[in-house]
């Protein structure tokens, strides 16, 4: 009876022992960045389709072209004056902006909104049934100010029937567009000329006066968007003034509002922007988006340099940038420059180590290391969890295991090529043994050598995010190698 139980003692250590062995033997890998331009939720370059004006940038595209040669292009913008949306009060033309934004949408590319009340080449960017209602403006002519009878109107932004007529609106975009996963973001484009907080050109508003509006019209969408992130334009605390800290901006911080900079290489050095110390102040909570001159126009004032939009970008910490010209024409006279910033822009998750057993048994756990590091300039925001991923010889998947330990958008950034790792052990098991009568395993799985992939996503495993990674399936995962999985 002893040498029986001596004898299932060693066997006992024999089986501990070759498990440790068999944990022991790992695989390894290393994957290098592929260099790929990512497309990813909240990043990437930005079209203008409608730029103000409605033929600027996206009518020479024929419906059928989606820009698909640009490289990171991942939103579509819509600028327009409200009088485009609603020419009669209460009918709405949201074919202008569901139109383009269905061209894209069966790639997962949403649009981004901003609609104006003044602009420069157009007199009744306000509809003009608001001023027949009873809403005061002033005349006024671009470059000099108030002018009676003057081309252009502005209305008093403070005004009750103006704001009245802005809510009903604003309720009839919000139905249709807050929380639209379709929608990316909405600017508070309602103040001053083109939406960006410019009263020079009109009614110059004075610092006091200007605060008074913006906390206004801040409200306003705060009230109505919910659920879809809205930014404001830096130029509401003055297009040039420098600083970190403004009244307007610290009220657009309080009340969850990010920033957006359109003044991007529209003068020459050493004005080649104002506000990146402001950004500091936004980068960190939620994305920064910035918008360079227009394409042709910052080239005539020599204003135009690629070096110098990747800086504003590091800058930034920026997560969109748009392009804001004739598409095709930009991407080709700026291919490298488009290439750099598509290595920083945004985030850009990198796996940078992983190691697994090289076998493993049914319902016996096993450990999983990885490295990770964020080569981009701004957070994750929407967060992701890794997830390794098991398919058989057709693609089947076997079995799936999500880490909801560690959430990558608290990698840090860094400078280029110092990006901090951050290293992750997870534990899984596949298939845990039930104690029935039949020694089920939960979930069923059958011994095999299987395919390993890797992703990032949702808690539950289901991919979401682009890793500069080989071996896409297709769903955004990736294969790193195989598996064998043994009886028990």
């Amino acid at each position: 009876m002893r040498l029986k139980t001596i004898g299932t003692l060693v066997a006992a250590l024999a089986l501990l022992g070759g498990g440790r062995a068999a944990e022991a033997e790992r695989i390894s890998v290393r994957p290098a960045d592929t260099g790929a331009a990512l497309v990813n939720p909240g990043m990437g370059w930005t079209l203008h389709f409608y730029s103000n004006i409605i033929a600027n940038y996206g009518s020479k595209l024929a419906p059928s072209d989606t820009l698909d040669d640009w490289p990171g292009l991942s939103t579509i913008y819509l600028r327009v004056p409200w009088s485009f949306l609603e020419p009669r009060e209460g009918e709405f033309n949201w074919a202008l902006f569901d139109t383009p934004a269905q061209r894209w949408a069966a790639q997962g590319k949403p649009v981004t909104i901003r609609v104006s009340c003044c602009e420069s080449w157009l007199r009744y960017a306000t509809p003009k049934w608001v001023q027949d209602a009873g809403a005061k403006g002033l005349d006024f002519e671009f470059g000099k100010g108030p002018r009676p009878g003057g081309p252009l109107w502005e209305p008093d932004y403070l005004d009750p029937v103006f704001l009245q007529k802005l809510e009903h609106f604003l309720a009839a975009l919000a139905r249709r567009y807050d929380g639209n996963p379709n929608v990316a973001f909405i600017d508070i484009g309602s103040f001053g000329m083109w939406g960006e907080g410019h009263t020079g050109f009109g009614s110059q508003l004075n610092a006091t006066q200007t605060l008074a509006v913006v906390k206004r019209h801040i409200d306003l969408h705060t009230k109505l968007f919910k659920r879809t992130q809205l930014c404001i334009s830096d130029d509401v605390a003055g297009h040039n003034t420098p600083g970190r800290h403004f009244p307007t901006m610290d009220y657009a911080i309080s009340n969850n509002v990010t920033l957006r900079d359109d003044s991007i290489l529209v003068q020459p050095p050493p004005h080649s922007w104002y506000h990146a110390e402001m950004a500091q102040e936004f980068w960190p909570r939620w994305p920064v988006i910035i918008e360079h001159e227009h394409y042709g126009s910052s080239k005539l004032r020599h204003a135009w340099s690629g070096d110098l939009l990747l800086k504003s970008v590091e800058d930034y910490h920026a997560s969109y940038m748009s392009i804001h010209w004739w598409p095709r024409e930009e991407l080709s006279e700026n291919r490298e420059t488009v290439a750099r910033i598509n290595q920083r822009l945004g985030y850009r998750l990198q796996l940078r180590a992983i190691s697994w057993p090289a076998q493993v048994k049914l319902g016996a756990p096993f450990t999983v290391e990885t490295t990770w590091a964020n080569a981009g300039v701004a957070p994750c925001y929407g967060g992701g969890f890794f997830a390794l991923t098991l398919k058989d010889g057709k693609g089947g998947i076997v079995s799936v295991h999500a880490d909801e330990s560690f959430d990558l958008r608290n990698l840090a950034v860094g400078p280029p090529g110092q990006a901090p790792e951050q290293k992750l052990s997870s534990k899984s098991t596949i298939a845990f043994r039930h104690t029935d009568p039949c020694g089920t395993f939960a979930p069923p799985t059958r011994p095999g050598t299987y395919d390993v992939f890797v992703s990032v996503g949702q808690r539950d495993g289901c991919p979401r995010l682009a890793l500069p990674l080989p071996g896409d399936d297709g769903q955004r995962r990736y294969k790193v190698g195989q598996l064998r999985v043994e009886g028990p």
